[in-house]
């Protein structure tokens, strides 16, 4: 089989951050397992379900630890391997670090796709590191059933820099990096509904590296910092007021979308991920009348590589604002606050 005629999506029964174990299932398996050791070093562990690990090895630095993989959310293997290597990386920005290096995890079906497919989802890998400016320093590869690629990402953050999940105060407001609307993307592509043009910004926009991140870090005004993932929007932000034990109010004609996500929600193309999402922690967020289903799938849609969620001070809007801009996050946008309360979300 040539490789212009192999569908990575058609050997993946998910893709992309989408493949997630759902926020309710993760929470049953992990309650089972018992604590492990944790040294006073380990500044950031499960506890808050945050981005990455981090470990301080002396007063100025700390590791930060993370790794990411999951199946073809795109049919193109050099874009594939962009993707997911732009994805796992974007947790050592989430923490404020600076990346270092990476280590490449390869799963692929070696009897199915030809080497030169495989080489080409390696080179995409490549290609987000370089852009980066980190290596692959190794790896680790497998024969297995569906392709599999992603990253171990290695990172330095100043501790006095490092940012959390946890951490958002009653006051903050909220930002958002990039827009929503991948995981419906990700839909209409596998059913042929993308133009060459959609697909265009949805590479654009899930290969564009978060370097925001430590500079934002930074700011003595921004509490709290995530990456908005698998889990879609109100998932990460339930985890932002789960760790800092505050409520959120999102106001969702604020929300930045990919230009025909409405569209293709409203036709149906939605992930399957985004219903198991609402299943984990829709108990716990209040839509206004008025938003319906489509609205609740753009809010639990599964982002690859999705954007930054920062919840800062209301004095520190308009730097954070131009921090994105001029690094080029033209979608950046101010969507709600942080107010005090039990963790719960009210959309509106």
């Amino acid at each position: 089989m040539s490789e212009e005629n192999i569908k990575l999506t058609a050997l993946s029964h998910g893709g992309g951050c989408g493949c997630k174990l759902a926020p309710g299932v993760l929470q049953k398996l992990l309650a089972g397992v018992k604590p492990g050791i944790v040294p006073p070093q380990l500044l950031v562990g499960t506890e808050t379900s945050d981005d990455a690990a981090v470990y301080q090895i002396n007063g100025q630095q700390a590791i930060v630890a993370t790794t990411d993989f999951f199946m073809p959310i795109v049919d193109d293997p050099y874009d594939f391997g962009r993707i997911a290597a732009t994805n796992a990386i974007s947790d050592v920005y989430a923490m404020g670090g600076t990346p270092l290096f990476a280590l490449a995890l390869v799963g692929m079906p070696v009897n199915v796709l030809p080497l030169e497919t495989i080489g080409r989802i390696l080179e995409g890998g490549e290609a987000a590191c370089r852009a980066a400016s980190i290596p692959i320093a190794g790896g680790h590869t497998i024969d297995s059933v569906e392709p599999i690629y992603g990253l171990v990402a290695i990172g330095l953050v100043n501790p006095e820099h490092l940012k959390r999940n946890a951490g958002a105060r009653p006051g903050d407001r909220l930002i958002l990096g990039k827009p929503l609307g991948v995981g419906v993307y990700s839909a209409a592509l596998k059913k042929g509904k993308l133009s060459d043009s959609d697909y265009e910004s949805m590479i654009a926009n899930t290969t564009q590296l978060n370097t925001p991140g430590p500079v934002l870090a930074c700011l003595d005004g921004v509490h709290a910092v995530t990456d908005v993932t698998g889990f879609g929007l109100l998932g990460h932000l339930m985890e932002v007021c789960k760790g800092s034990g505050v409520q959120a109010r999102v106001e969702f004609s604020a929300l930045p979308l990919l230009g025909r996500a409405r569209e293709f929600a409203d036709d149906g193309y939605v992930t399957g991920a985004s219903g198991r999402n609402w299943a984990s922690y829709g108990q716990d967020v209040q839509l206004a009348d008025g938003l319906g289903d489509v609205e609740k799938a753009l809010l639990t849609d599964p982002q690859t590589s999705g954007g930054l969620l920062v919840s800062c001070a209301p004095d520190t809007v308009t730097e954070v604002l131009s921090i994105f801009l001029q690094q080029g996050f033209s979608h950046v946008s101010v969507i709600g606050e942080i107010v005090e309360g039990d963790p719960a979300i009210a959309v509106s």
